[in-house]
């Protein structure tokens, strides 16, 4: 879709929504926070760019922005990537609380 001289974005393989893309930085890192600010700095520039690309294209009523870092947070490809995914009143239930719901229902007592 679109590059910088340090990161790419391109649709997700398997998107969650209409417009669901993922920016990814060129040198592999595992950690988000490996990465240099140079390398934090491109995926934010495609990251804004990515927006405002759905925003036009797709009309989303939200987005939500998500990281996974480390297995246990859910990170499946040992190489960054950035979600940028659309959000569409009525495409869940009941969305409040946003990404906090990755642990709903399994909250320590």
């Amino acid at each position: 879709m679109s590059e910088n001289a340090l990161a790419y974005m391109r649709t997700d393989n398997h998107p969650m929504s209409r417009g669901h893309v993922l920016v990814i930085p060129k040198r592999h890192v595992v950690d988000f926070f490996d990465m240099t600010h140079e390398e934090q700095v491109a995926v934010l520039e495609l990251l804004r760019k990515a927006h405002g690309l759905a925003a036009a294209e797709h009309s989303p009523d939200g987005f939500n922005i998500g990281v996974n870092i480390g297995q246990a947070a859910g990170q499946s490809r040992m190489h960054v990537h950035v979600h940028l995914i659309p959000r569409y009143t009525g495409d869940v239930p009941d969305p409040k609380g946003g990404v906090r719901c990755v642990l709903a229902g399994s909250r320590p007592a």
